[in-house]
């Protein structure tokens, strides 16, 4: 175990040295990542203007919502998403034949070689935003709630990396697989949004939002990747069937991420075959 943390450890020196020699580059990704939080923030202020609540979210409930999503996806593009994206270029010029012969575990390395070390800025406005939202709602946060939010967390972003890796496995059988990180990009839009905002208004009828709602949170469940740490924070606790479901489906989902990374190794040609 030490090993693996004296390895990661130098990763993270190898990502410093690489953004301190592409200052600019760091600088403008940093800018660009803050626009784009100060829009998301000025778009739900605007809303909140003309309306009390989202569904059931109020303001300080939903900035909150925001902030945790804000939160999680700054983990996922910070730690994961270079690596994932960088898997289908190993497999392509063959540089894959050289992770597969160091003595480290493959998928490790793969999942944790390269990191964005840009987005901890979002990682900052997301936790500040977070802070901003708990004082705005003035009710008290219990040491409980705080440790349940942080093991949420870290669920959520357990399970996008276990479907990013699933995702980034098919590329030894593809080749290029743009058009399933297209797909990455267009699923996990819905966990931006609560879960609550896709309740049907006909008791009588199926409708298309209770459809999408019942399909990411019982098959898939991308809707409880958010809105459970969420609710821990900001919202009367009612049962643990979401909360359980989603960690299940992140334990589940590493496995099943670890069998289809192994899986598809078997089928890799390595560039001297």
């Amino acid at each position: 175990m030490r090993y693996y943390v004296r390895v990661w450890l130098m990763f993270v020196r190898n990502a410093l040295i690489r953004e301190l020699t592409f200052r600019s580059n760091f600088v403008i990704t940093i800018l660009t990542r803050a626009f784009w939080f100060a829009a998301q923030l000025t778009l739900f202020e605007i809303i909140y203007r003309n309306v009390k609540s989202i569904g059931d979210w109020s303001r300080p409930e939903y900035f909150a919502f925001m902030a945790t999503g804000m939160l999680i996806n700054a983990l996922v593009e910070a730690f994961f998403m270079p690596n994932a994206a960088n898997f289908t270029e190993l497999i392509r010029s063959g540089n894959l034949d050289f992770a597969l012969l160091k003595p480290i575990d493959t998928q490790f390395l793969i999942s944790f070689e390269k990191m964005d070390l840009a987005m901890f800025n979002q990682i900052l406005l997301a936790l500040a935003l977070l802070s901003y939202a708990l004082v705005g709602l003035g009710q008290p946060i219990a040491a409980w709630q705080v440790g349940l939010y942080l093991l949420y967390v870290g669920v959520g972003a357990t399970f996008f990396y276990s479907l990013m890796i699933v995702l980034a496995s098919t590329s030894i059988w593809l080749g290029r697989n743009q058009g399933l990180y297209d797909f990455w990009f267009y699923i996990t839009i819905f966990a931006r949004y609560p879960r609550s905002i896709y309740n049907g208004v006909n008791p009588t009828a199926w409708e298309l939002g209770e459809i999408l709602q019942f399909t990411f949170s019982y098959l898939l469940p991308i809707l409880l990747v958010v809105t459970v740490p969420a609710e821990v924070l900001v919202k009367p606790f009612k049962s643990w069937e979401f909360p359980v479901i989603a960690l299940g489906s992140s334990v589940v989902g590493l496995i099943v991420a670890r069998l289809v990374f192994r899986w598809s190794l078997k089928s890799y040609r390595s560039a001297s075959s």
